[in-house]
């Protein structure tokens, strides 16, 4: 790609970067800069990554000197900042470098390159400029055939997957924002663009497609699986197929129990079309119907019927893979790319008890569900232990009955489902979802840099699972890179948009990053998609309206005992003393009274002492959103599991009283006790600690 110097460059810029292809630093003139100084461009490099053109000094030594003693390696890269402003002065660009003791960043203003030129154009919604940039850059990668080091290339590796998905995001986001307003041409050229860079993206596919729970009519009685079959295995198939966005499954089966039309199942999925169907059985027969519904009017454009055994269709997926996904293809005007075969099993009552068993997995919180998913994978995996799917559902299985079941021994759930997960991976490579579900663990072991770097290779694997990006993006929230990690969770929660969890995700990233307006908006979807509304009352008293958010936080008291839970071993509350603690609590977090949040805080203390689960997520969750430093540092310094998490993204709000944990003396130690230095120099600091504070 060449550098136009007739577009982008205001009087300031002094200097232009080409980052798709091979990297070049240039004048705007045309000289090219630092030819002779590899670590002065690698540097360079490194930084036109960064959003903001910084990294930390520190990093800088790790990634550029890594066989060097930190001394020796700060006074390297002291000497190599000192060459490359020499260099820069030489040509006329003395104002390139931004340093201080602990950071080293690009004048953003002196500096222009290809990728800051994209990302600007995409976010300000100049779609044909956007365009015409992808055009020029074609399939070239970032930084092509650029390496130093193990370290290094690990890192740059780990960083051109971030940027990627932060464009492919814009990128989409751009296009519904056009399709919506009407300017199919303008949208058609940006997706035409973006397709072609990334042909297997999946929000900028004009099919979006929700397989919808199959109907069953059985005149035999006893075990039978096979309407769960068929739409496993429509769903396996089509949500590998390029051009194809598929709903997940958890906000089909939320939107399938409403009762409501197609068209407005269509609608609360935001697919443009429905698949759904039904199996019949006999004493001697099965007959399956499958249609495929035009969401926007209910129109159906095409369906099929088969008939067999039972054992016709166990034995032969081909059917459904070779017949009713070519079909669908054909009639949508997609190609049929291929896909790689699932590894499932040929034992079919291993089969049945997997579908049994995953159905109930995300119903974890029905009561006895959680025991009998694990038994029923238990079953499964009895009858055939290389059954690479059923172990990723298993440790699936594990993980949610660590989260939403009261239980004593979380962490040796979440021991558990690691082991599944690797046994999944170790079957069948291409599970990335088992990868994923293994960092969980790693948080456990207080390691959260390990688990970022599985959340990576975990995306790298299977990009278009939902719950793939999502744990991505929340491991990301979860060390405070929020602006990296929020396009992984936007595009989840469009795959998954009926799933309350993921918003609760997107509400908080929202309000890490100071955007109340979207923070409360996606915080009231939680609400409405049945989560605890606790999130949008701290949203609403951190925006001044504490009168609104004590009262919106006191009424989750009548989701006890159901959608909450009492924590594990202890006793359901009465009434009386539920609305009590209920009343102490939407004041401590919510007032704004500082002798309420003082007696709040003073029973957290108490409960600490003497609960089952001293860290329990009824404890750590509100010691995070009033501030009380102390005991959300003795909490996670103590244990981290599954459960309690989940608080960590709270931790990244710039509102008072959250950041007081944030500004402890003490809150640097603590963050090299649970692991998160290690993460942030692996993975990139805080947005709201872009260096080191402790300084050089």
């Amino acid at each position: 790609m060449r550098h136009d110097r007739s577009e982008c460059v205001s009087p300031a810029t002094a200097a232009l970067v080409r980052m798709f292809g091979e990297f070049r630093l240039d004048t705007v003139g045309g000289t090219p800069l630092l030819p002779s100084n590899r670590r002065g461009m690698l540097l360079v490099s490194l930084l036109c990554l960064q959003p903001d053109y910084s990294l930390d000094r520190e990093r800088l030594c790790q990634l550029l000197w890594p066989d060097r003693f930190p001394a020796q390696a700060k006074a390297s890269l002291r000497q190599c900042l000192l060459d490359l402003r020499r260099q820069c002065e030489v040509e006329g660009c003395p104002n390139l470098l931004v340093v201080t003791r602990s950071a080293v960043a690009l004048n953003r203003d002196a500096v222009q390159s290809d990728l800051a030129a994209l990302e600007d154009a995409l976010a300000q919604g100049d779609a044909l400029h956007a365009a015409a940039l992808i055009e020029q850059i074609g399939n070239l990668p970032l930084l092509q055939a650029v390496t130093f080091n193990p370290d290094f290339d690990s890192w740059l590796a780990m960083k051109r997957q971030e940027v990627e998905a932060r464009l492919r995001h814009a990128s989409a986001r751009l296009v519904g924002q056009l399709r919506a307003a009407g300017e199919t041409g303008t949208s058609a050229r940006l997706s035409g663009a973006v397709l072609a860079r990334y042909p297997a993206i999946r929000s900028l596919a004009d099919v979006a497609l929700a397989v919808l729970p199959f109907g069953q009519i059985d005149q035999v009685g006893g075990d039978f699986f096979l309407a769960e079959g068929v739409t496993d295995e429509l769903v396996s198939r089509l949500g590998k197929l390029e051009g194809i966005m598929l709903a997940g499954r958890t906000s089909v089966l939320a939107v399938a129990a409403r009762g409501q039309t197609l068209t407005e199942m269509a609608a609360s999925l935001r697919v443009t079309h429905l698949i759904e169907g039904e199996v019949r059985r006999t004493a001697d027969r099965i007959t399956v119907n499958i249609a495929l519904i035009e969401g926007t009017t209910g129109t159906e454009l095409w369906a099929d019927r088969m008939e067999g055994s039972i054992e016709d269709f166990f034995e032969s997926r081909k059917v459904i893979g070779n017949n009713v996904i070519a079909a669908i293809c054909r009639v949508l005007g997609l190609a049929l790319s291929p896909a790689p075969m699932r590894r499932m099993t040929a034992n079919r009552t291993a089969y049945s008890l997997y579908l049994q068993g995953r159905s109930l997995v995300r119903r974890s919180m029905t009561d006895g569900a959680a025991a009998k998913s694990v038994e029923l994978l238990e079953q499964a995996l009895a009858l055939d232990p290389d059954f690479a799917e059923c172990w990723t559902a298993l440790a699936d299985a594990h993980v949610h009955n660590a989260v939403y079941t009261p239980c004593l021994d979380r962490v040796e759930r979440s021991r558990k489902a690691a082991e599944c997960a690797r046994r999944a991976e170790a079957l069948d490579p291409g599970q990335g979802h088992a990868l994923a579900i293994q960092g969980i663990h790693e948080w456990s072991r207080k390691n959260p840099a390990g688990a970022l770097d599985l959340a990576f290779e975990a995306y790298a694997r299977e990009p278009r699972n939902a719950d793939v990006a999502l744990r991505l993006g929340s491991f990301l929230l979860y060390i405070g890179r929020t602006r990296a990690a929020l396009p992984f969770i936007e595009a989840g929660v469009e795959q998954d948009p009926a799933y309350g969890r993921n918003h609760v995700l997107l509400a908080t990233a929202y309000f890490n990053l100071g955007d109340m307006e979207r923070a409360l908006a996606a915080a009231q979807r939680t609400v409405d998609l049945g989560m605890p509304g606790m999130w949008l009352a701290v949203f609403e008293a951190a925006n001044g309206d504490h009168e609104k958010a004590v009262a919106t936080y006191y009424a989750q008291r009548m989701l006890m005992n159901t959608v909450i839970l009492p924590p594990a071993g202890t006793e359901p509350m009465n009434e009386a003393m539920r609305d009590a603690y209920w009343g102490i609590a939407a004041r401590g977090i919510c007032s704004g009274d500082e002798v309420a949040r003082a007696a709040y805080c003073a029973m957290l203390d108490g409960l600490h002492q003497t609960m089952p689960d001293p860290c329990d997520p009824t404890i750590a969750f509100p010691a995070i959103w009033m501030g009380h430093a102390e005991l959300v540092m003795t909490i996670y310094r103590e244990c981290i599991h599954p459960a309690n998490m989940f608080g960590l993204m709270s931790l990244w709000a710039d509102a008072e009283p959250i950041r007081q944990v944030r500004l402890h003396p003490g809150f640097m130690d603590f963050a090299e006790d649970v692991g998160l230095i290690e993460a942030w120099n692996r993975h990139g600091w805080p947005d709201l600690m872009p260096a080191d504070p402790r300084g050089a």
